[in-house]
């Protein structure tokens, strides 16, 4: 297996961590985004979209999702579990992950798309689009923030995918500056704590 990787960009992050937290080790071969090695012929047969992170199996096939690698990895190395071990821990997992990628994730993705200068000469930017994400982002993070309250990691007491995919959304926030309410003291807490560990430098 190889796994074709973009230091700097949050999906490939956060497959990195999730590999770390695991103790999974797959040879990476970095593909970079900046120059549009994604774009070119050679990539778009293993990922028509051009996106990162792809998993290449030993018989040349691909998958080109971030978690489904994930579950695949998941189903060949299930310890530490990564998804939950009952019904409702797997749904809580699941649930809290979504929250994070779609309402957090794609929030500060929309905003680095329509404020960067880098992104500048590749779409139309919109400061509307932009300021619009930023007000959605503020109340997801409060609601992400009440639901993580005291405990230790995103989604109970153990991490989990939802611990990678926030950490490589805030990771992502960092760079695109886009501050996190300080008011959210539970995700800051959170945050703080996550760096210390060993998977957040993968």
């Amino acid at each position: 297996m190889k796994i074709y990787d973009f230091v700097g960009a949050p999906n490939p992050k956060k497959l990195r961590v999730y590999l770390a937290e695991k103790g999974i080790t797959i040879p990476c071969e970095q593909v970079n985004l900046v120059s549009g090695e994604n774009r070119q012929p050679p990539f778009l047969k293993k990922n028509p979209l051009g996106g990162l992170p792809v998993l290449e199996l030993d018989d040349g096939t691909c998958l080109t999702e971030s978690l489904a690698i994930m579950q695949y990895l998941e189903e060949l190395h299930p310890t530490p579990p990564m998804i939950g071990t009952t019904p409702l821990e797997r749904a809580r997992v699941r649930e809290m992950e979504r929250i994070v990628e779609f309402g957090v994730m794609s929030r500060v993705a929309t905003v680095f798309q329509n404020t960067h200068p880098f992104m500048a000469n590749r779409l139309k930017q919109s400061p509307d689009a932009a300021e619009n994400a930023r007000n959605q982002l503020g109340t997801i993070l409060k609601t992400v923030d009440a639901r993580i309250g005291e405990k230790a990691f995103a989604a109970g007491e153990r991490p989990s995918i939802a611990d990678c995919t926030l950490y490589a959304a805030f990771e992502f926030a960092d760079f695109a500056q886009v501050p996190i309410d300080p008011a959210c003291t539970n995700l800051a807490r959170w945050y703080g704590d996550f760096k210390k560990r060993p998977s957040a430098s993968a």
